[in-house]
Formats: structure tokens, sequence, C-alpha cells
């Protein structure tokens, strides 16, 4: 792939979307854990809230995104330079971003403006949904309608992508030569498991009702994507590219000898 393809314009931003994400998490889990007061403002944890959630659905709209840029790429190759321009990138960038913002803004408000009648201490390395939800005081119209809003920002995203990744293999399984499929599984398959593992993740985190709701899984399981997935997004997709492997065998056979 050429360096001006919108596949890289879209992996720049969503590698600006997960430095953003650990940004928001990571350096406050840091001072927490080295400082003895644990303290965090009201107004400071809405505001990490908001932003996590703002990043998360940014990633899913741009994972979407890229779904559709592999799908044309490979089911309609001769229009892909006409059909994914540089005035479309542009345009599903602004609208993942100003969606996933004004988005996150309601679920942010709504769980703020719970009663918390239990301790205010929240049992998580960040203010995450569930762990804020557990210290409201009884269910609500409101935790209902945050619970809708974060399926809107994951399922439909999702369930597009599975779709679009549905006909693209159908695609892929129609191509009569051998090499032809085994040149065309390597362009999406990289993209496939980056969204299959942020998807999983982050749905079985927003996808249980208050009740089930229990601390130490949920810290293992959000600090795998705030942490681990991101990290090994680069190398999913370094290690597709042609160069990035030539280099990497290269610096390999050098050590060897």
């Amino acid at each position: 792939m050429r360096p001006e393809n919108p596949i890289y314009f879209f992996l720049r931003k969503l590698s600006t979307s997960e430095i953003c994400y650990t940004l928001v998490i990571v350096p406050n889990m840091l001072a927490n854990f080295l400082s003895r007061s644990q303290h965090m403002p009201f107004l400071g944890c809405a505001l990490q809230m908001h932003l996590f959630i703002a990043l998360g659905g940014a990633e899913c709209f741009l994972l979407l995104a890229m779904a559709y840029d592999r799908f044309v790429a490979n089911c309609s190759p001769l229009r892909y330079t006409l059909t994914v321009t540089r005035a479309l990138c542009l345009q599903l960038l602004t609208l993942a971003c100003l969606g996933s913002f004004a988005l996150s803004l309601t679920p942010t408000v709504l769980i703020f403006l719970l009663p918390f009648c239990r301790s205010h201490k929240i049992n998580h390395f960040f203010c995450a949904i569930p762990a804020v939800l557990f210290l409201a005081c009884s269910d609500t119209g409101n935790e209902v309608a945050v619970f809708l809003i974060c399926m809107l920002i994951l399922l439909i995203p999702f369930m597009l992508l599975l779709l679009s990744y549905g006909f693209l293999i159908a695609a892929i399984l129609r191509i009569h030569s051998a090499e032809g499929r085994s040149k065309a599984f390597p362009t999406c398959s990289g993209h496939l498991l980056v969204s299959l593992l942020h998807y999983a993740c982050v749905i079985f985190i927003f996808s249980r009702p208050k009740s089930c709701y229990t601390p130490e899984q949920d810290k293992i399981v959000s600090l795998v994507y705030t942490n681990v997935t991101p990290m090994l997004y680069p190398m999913i997709y370094s290690l597709r590219n042609k160069e990035v492997k030539g280099a990497l065998m290269r610096l390999l056979e050098s050590r060897s000898c």
C-alpha cells in the first residue's frame, strides 16, 4: 500500500485516539498508585469519564470507517480511488469525533445526576461507568438511559462492521484462484483482529446490568483494553506490512549472526 492510501490516514487517527485514550487514564492511575492520598475531585472524575467514553466511541466509529475502506478496496477495487476520497475520509473523521463527543456527554451528565448514598470510594483504577453506577442508591431511569446510549455507541458500529466483513469475506471466497484469496485476506485480517479485541472487552464491560458487577473481574478486563490492547495494535498492523516484516527479519538475522 502507498503512504497516501486512506487506510494510513485512518490508522494515524486511530493511533492518536489510542494515545489520548491511554493518557486519560494511565497518568492518574500511576499517580494514585504512588500517592497515599488517592483523592480525585468530583468534576475531575466526570471529565475523565466523559473523555474516556468520547475517545472510546471515536475509536468504534474509526474502526467502522476502516472496515468500510477495506470493503470498498476489496469489493470494488476499480472504483476505490473514486469512492474513498480525501474529502470522504475527512468527513468520516469529523463525524466520528463530533458524534462520539456529543453522545458521550449525555451518559456522563446522567450518571453524575444520580444520588450517591453509598461510600464515594470507587473500587477501580479510574472513573469507569460500572464502578460509578455501583455507588448509586437505586435503579432509576438514568441508569437505563446510560445503558441504552452505551449500547448505541457500541452495538450499532459493531453490527455494521460485522455486516461489512460478511460481504467482504463472501466476495473474497468468490475469487477463483487460491493466490488471489491469499492476497485478499491479509489486507483485512489485521483490522478484523483489532476490532474484535476492542469490541469483545468493551461489550463485556458495558453490556451487563449493575447486579452482575464484579469489581475485581472488571478491573482486570479494563486493564486489558486500556493498556494491553493499545500496545498490541501497532504490532498487529505493522506485521501485516511487507516492508516492516522484511526489516524485522533482517534485524533478527543480524542478531543471530
